[in-house]
């Protein structure tokens, strides 16, 4: 895969990654329980510490880095808040949709790894990126299942 290319799919990954980063940023304010917010919280500044590693991988391959979420994402945050008004903020619900963006958030980074023809730096910074993602992942399924 040539550099061009490796920035592009970088450039979709930080944006995903801002837009998990949003999520979980509104997730936070909105989640009843202190338990949640706190850990909703942490989520946010570890996408934020993928973004900007992912960033700066871009910056090593001679491309200019995306530094805004999706208009997708913001589409997403206006269902969640929608939702989330419907529901009058129920940790249950907030979870739900958090959990559903981790999911899409994860098949964006299994995807990308798949690439055969990515640089060994290239894939080092997805991977180490995938790790955070994978522990949302992982974290939010865990508590979605035992809510049920």
């Amino acid at each position: 895969m040539n550099q061009v290319n490796e920035v592009s799919l970088l450039n979709g990954l930080i944006k995903t990654t801002l837009d998990s980063m949003k999520g979980y940023e509104e997730a936070a304010k909105d989640a009843e329980s202190t338990q949640y917010a706190t850990m909703f919280a942490e989520f946010a500044r570890d996408r934020a510490q993928v973004a900007t590693e992912l960033q700066g991988q871009v910056r090593t391959l001679g491309g200019e880095p995306e530094m805004d979420s999706s208009m997708l994402g913001a589409a997403h945050r206006t269902f969640m808040n929608l939702k989330e008004a419907i529901t009058g903020h129920d940790d249950r619900a907030i979870i739900e949709e958090v959990e559903r963006g981790e999911d899409h958030i994860k098949a964006k980074f299994e995807e990308a790894m798949a690439d055969s023809e990515l640089s060994p730096t290239t894939r080092a910074a997805i991977t180490a990126g995938y790790a955070s993602v994978r522990e949302g992942h992982d974290k939010m399924s865990t508590l979605k299942h035992g809510m049920a």
